[in-house]
């Protein structure tokens, strides 16, 4: 049914439909977790043969009830072909959306690579509100395709941003993170990335490169940001494996009691690594349980949902029952991290989203209020055939409710 300014109201999944008895249930088994309960909204659908939504990420406007909602349509005759920016609004907090509107000034564009126009995206974006200087700032990286719109190789990358519009309900045009010259930068970006913000307004960037000949490395760089420029200022160490594998990739970081954790994607295993500046990190460790066994978790990412009285991880991984699942992506799993033994609590995990054969592997995770925290996917109709397990191209806002005030909302 349509309400005011063609807003559109979304109905939450069934709990019997999804067979998914955790959602709406409280939950708390480890010590000192804070309680929640969680529920799944579907709040936009597509999947007609030819594309379907992929990567929606939410950002709030200036902590009222105004939500803004990014996603890509994906191709699904090629691989990672995004040819379009879209977004979705919310004025009251999630109750009810937009119908999904396309984004011109986040649309591709043409550029001349080596003498050739290519069209090029902004994708993997990541829409974040940033309070020092009171805009909704997004972030992502630049795909450069073929003229026939195939992925470029090698391509020159680089991190894409732009600053949301609130009177156009619009984002400007995006720009690129200039960052140090040479042949070390050439392909950098921070796609899909979960980016820090400091008190003092400037950012703690988490981004992934490959120099030319190798496989791609992790570094942490230190931004500053005024509301509408975004300037690269130093950089930490560099992280790497030396395995036979495509590299580091997709970092995540957070701050917990005073430590920065680093989550990072690698083709075998997911990584953990920890800093006491932000910048500069240890030795990275694969993911496991807290009694030692592989967390399962590959060749995806993995993202943090922060309370002020614990530390959780969103995860996808091996053995639940998804071998048909596009390298296990889903379904999409929360539980909480023991900050000391960098393990996830085996008795914590919970299913946010379910699984129904599409991958649920690239998402985000919002703050919305200090009672409220969103984790926002949709189902990657790719390869062909995921649909016989029931999906449908949805869309999901995955809403964990505190039973506790988050302290740390907005910091």
């Amino acid at each position: 049914m349509a309400t005011r300014r063609g807003f559109l109201l979304k109905s939450s999944v069934s709990v019997l439909a999804i067979g998914l008895p955790q959602v709406g249930f409280s939950f708390s088994k480890a010590p000192f977790a804070p309680k929640f309960s969680h529920s799944l909204d579907v709040v936009a659908k597509l999947f007609d043969g030819k594309q379907c939504w992929v990567h929606p990420r939410a950002g709030t406007v200036d902590g009222s009830k105004e939500v803004v909602m990014t996603m890509s349509t994906l191709d699904l005759e090629g691989s990672d072909v995004f040819k379009g920016m879209y977004q979705i609004l919310s004025k009251n907090g999630g109750k009810t959306w937009t119908e999904p509107r396309k984004s011109e000034p986040l649309a591709p564009r043409m550029e001349t690579v080596d003498g050739v126009e290519h069209p090029v995206a902004a994708a993997d974006f990541w829409p974040k509100w940033h309070s020092k200087t009171g805009v909704l700032l997004g972030i992502g990286h630049t795909i450069v395709y073929t003229p026939e719109w195939k992925v470029a190789s090698p391509r020159p990358r680089h991190t894409a941003y732009s600053v949301y519009d609130p009177q156009a309900e619009d984002w400007l045009p995006w720009k690129k993170l200039e960052m140090p010259e040479g042949e070390v930068f050439f392909s950098a970006g921070a796609g899909c990335v979960q980016r820090l913000d400091l008190p003092d307004g400037s950012i703690l960037l988490p981004i992934y490169y490959k120099p030319l000949g190798k496989n791609s490395r992790v570094v942490v760089c230190h931004c500053s940001f005024d509301g509408k420029e975004l300037r690269f200022l130093k950089k930490g160490n560099s992280l790497k494996v030396d395995n036979d594998t495509r590299g580091l990739h997709e970092p995540s970081l957070m701050e917990f009691g005073g430590k920065y954790f680093l989550t990072i994607r690698n083709d075998l295993q997911g990584y953990i690594t920890t800093s006491a500046d932000g910048l500069h990190y240890t030795a990275i460790k694969p993911w496991t349980f807290d009694d030692g066994s592989l967390l399962g978790n590959y060749n995806t990412q993995q993202h943090w949902v922060r309370h002020s009285d614990a530390l959780f991880l969103v995860y996808t991984r091996k053995g639940a029952d998804n071998d048909h699942v596009f390298r296990h992506r889903a379904p999409l799993f929360m539980a909480q991290v023991d900050p000391e033994k960098l393990a996830v609590i085996r008795d914590t995990e919970v299913v946010l989203v379910p699984e129904r054969g599409a991958r649920l592997g690239n998402f985000g995770v919002t703050e919305i209020s200090p009672k409220e925290t969103w984790v926002t996917v949709s189902e990657w109709m790719q390869p062909e055939g995921v649909e016989q397990y029931g999906s449908d191209g949805s869309v999901y806002v995955a809403k964990i409710k505190w039973k506790k005030r988050n302290k740390l909302f907005g910091k």
